[in-house]
């Protein structure tokens, strides 16, 4: 007799999902206590007009907001320090968090750090450190994602760069989830071809170490197997014609959705591209769609037996390991992905740093199959050249 199954599980926040929606956010801000939000976003979008709307949208709610965007690509904590200074200073009373994954990230920190009095590495996601936080001093935050493909409007954690320890660190907390989130394609037709298959693998991603992580976890495997179909089928499509609204909302659903399924867990893809991500500044979502075919040789013989579920979701005409893999590189080509990090600019001379940072990172512990620093070594030395067969291992 097989002992029974367990697990744990945990779903995500009220989404308001549509085109035109952030027409809702002030509402939203008031629904949730917040009278005086701190609106934080990213350089890039500082002086947008999606940004410019939305600060319309409150001040016409009878808000009133703030403004934060410093923040780069790969945030550091000079990022979280000079937001929450600016959120205490202006008497804020919750953050609306607007951008993509990096200043969701940091709006979510902001929010949380604004009544702790513990450095923030005291909360990283080891054990139980959150318990170490105040739950009385977390703010609410409103989530409104631009890009499609992190989900971090529906996690409970954000990703941070350590500068003196030199390594991407999670900080997690149940009450960092975001207490409503809009999802409005329309906020995310500006984005360039090569962001939207950036940030759409990056989705992808999500859902396929998910899907193949180990565990007892059915509606998290469910829920990436339709993310995946969803990629396939709509990715190409706000890839080809930025104004596809249908593609443009689906995409935001599968982003969602992938991090929805990855609380059961992630696997060493994420583990290799978070230290890319401090020692080259390499951006996550490309990171990963490099990446994924070489963890996928290397994982194949933990993996291969879940392939023939996933390539029938997807259609393919050889629903195994073989067929998934070369749809997945055929795919990548069609957006425009380099095959290597060769590509990128990244070379090999940090290749056993890379795999050090790369064993001890927090997606490790859930990789289907167990991978030390030599193998993290061996499958990014391989993706750097572009040898897919040397990554097996």
């Amino acid at each position: 007799m097989t002992a029974p199954l367990k697990g744990a599980w945990n779903y995500p926040t009220r989404i308001l999902a549509g085109p035109g929606r952030i027409a809702e956010l002030a509402e939203a801000c008031r629904g949730a206590g917040i009278a005086r939000p701190l609106f934080v976003t990213d350089k890039g979008l500082e002086n947008s007009a999606i940004a410019a709307r939305a600060m319309e949208v409150l001040h016409a709610g009878g808000l009133s907001p703030g403004f934060y965007a410093d923040i780069r690509s790969n945030p550091i904590e000079a990022n979280l320090d000079h937001g929450l200074a600016l959120y205490r200073a202006g008497g804020h009373d919750g953050v609306v968090a607007f951008g993509g994954g990096s200043a969701l990230d940091v709006a979510k920190l902001i929010a949380f750090m604004s009544g702790q009095s513990r450095p923030v590495w005291d909360f990283e996601d080891v054990g139980d450190w959150w318990t170490r936080a105040d739950p009385a001093g977390i703010a609410p935050v409103i989530a409104v994602p631009t890009t499609a493909g992190t989900g971090s409007e529906v996690g409970r954690a954000a990703v941070l760069t350590d500068g003196k320890a030199g390594v991407k660190k999670i900080i997690f907390h149940p009450k960092m989830l975001p207490v409503l989130v809009i999802e409005d394609p329309e906020l995310t037709i500006g984005l360039p071809p090569h962001i939207t298959a950036w940030t759409g693998l990056d989705a992808f991603t999500h859902c396929f170490e998910a899907y193949c992580a180990p565990g007892f976890h059915p509606m998290a495997d469910g829920i990436a197997l339709e993310g995946m179909r969803i990629v396939k089928d709509y990715l190409p499509r706000a890839f080809a014609t930025g104004g596809d609204i249908e593609a443009r909302g689906q995409m935001l659903a599968a982003a969602t959705m992938g991090a929805t399924a990855f609380q059961k867990g992630l696997g060493a893809t994420h583990s290799i591209a978070h230290p890319l991500g401090v020692v080259y500044d390499t951006p996550h979502g490309l990171a990963n769609a490099v990446l994924l075919p070489y963890v996928m040789m290397f994982n194949r013989p933990a993996i291969e037996a879940r392939m023939p579920l996933l390539g029938r979701v997807l259609g393919l005409s050889r629903p195994d390991f073989a067929g998934v893999l070369d749809w997945l590189l055929s795919f990548r080509r069609q957006l425009g992905i380099p095959a290597m990090l060769g590509e990128l600019q990244v070379g090999l001379d940090r290749a056993g740093e890379i795999g050090i940072m790369a064993e001890h990172d927090p997606s490790t512990g859930t990789n289907p199959r167990p991978a030390k620093a030599a193998d993290m070594e061996r499958i990014f030395r391989a993706a750097v050249t572009g040898d897919l067969a040397a990554a097996s291992g």
